[in-house]
């Protein structure tokens, strides 16, 4: 009987610096995610913690993570080095329905780390020439903006409006809460042909949408991610759970029609 608790020793081949407190880890694996789905990450006899896929190559074999120093497990994590060995499972939950977004406009709004888990989003998409990109994209400060390098590449090839909340702007860029901009947004005046895709804080996500809702954009066309104290991501533990909803196993990709009623 295979054991789900069972996790995968994986190398580590690179790690790299995004902000002082988030790095990027990129492990050696064959591991197959989607956009949007999670592994457990784990160190023995330290713990575990559930992390968002931040970039994968599946012929190359690899699978990045974003990795914000906040506890024990991620501690430990930021004193391994290239050629050590995290262990994981996975991949766990569901993932964006990619199939319903080709062909649109795609509105991404993401706000600080929300950024890794729509990063293969964005590769997937913004170079597809068949679906048309939007990117809204915040963070607290200029120290706290992450992926730049990819962003100067999603400027150019999309319409994208960078902010930060405090501080001076980057390249002129914007400064403000990510609410601020939303009406600014060129693809929402299309709003049949419109999906919205909303990652971060999950009270940055509740007012993002009902900014959306008050432009008209219809409950059904927008999605949120988010991962509320996930464990064992196989729905045993209950940790996750919200009423009758395990984010684990429904999530932690959601319609909003369904998330309206788990955001807190």
């Amino acid at each position: 009987m295979t054991n789900i608790y069972k996790p995968t020793a994986c190398e580590i081949l690179s790690i790299k610096s995004e902000s002082p407190i988030e790095w990027l880890f990129r492990v050696k694996t064959n591991i197959k995610p989607e956009p949007g789905q999670f592994i457990q990450v784990s160190i023995p006899k330290v713990g575990e913690a559930p992390i968002s896929v931040a970039g994968y190559n599946i012929e190359e074999g690899w699978i990045e993570f974003l990795i914000r120093k906040v506890g024990k497990v991620t501690d430990a994590i930021f004193n391994l080095n290239p050629g050590d060995f995290l262990f994981l499972r996975g991949p766990y939950g569901n993932c964006f329905p990619l199939e319903q977004y080709t062909g649109k406009n795609l509105v991404i709004v993401a706000g600080g780390s929300g950024t890794a888990p729509v990063r293969p989003l964005i590769e997937k998409f913004i170079n597809d020439k068949i679906t048309t990109v939007d990117l809204l994209l915040g963070f607290k400060d200029l120290n706290s903006v992450l992926f730049k390098d990819e962003i100067l590449n999603w400027k150019k090839k999309s319409s994208m409006i960078l902010t930060v909340d405090k501080g001076c702007g980057l390249d002129g860029e914007c400064v403000g809460l990510v609410t601020e901009y939303i009406p600014q947004l060129k693809l929402i005046n299309d709003i049949q042909n419109l999906e919205v895709v909303i990652v971060g804080p999950p009270i940055m996500m509740k007012f993002s949408a009902l900014e959306f809702l008050k432009l008209g954009i219809p409950e059904n066309q927008i999605w949120v991610s988010f991962e509320r104290n996930m464990s064992c991501a196989v729905g045993k533990c209950g940790h996750c759970k919200i009423d009758e909803t395990y984010v684990c196993l429904e999530g932690p990709i959601f319609n909003y029609t369904k998330a309206k009623t788990l955001l807190d």
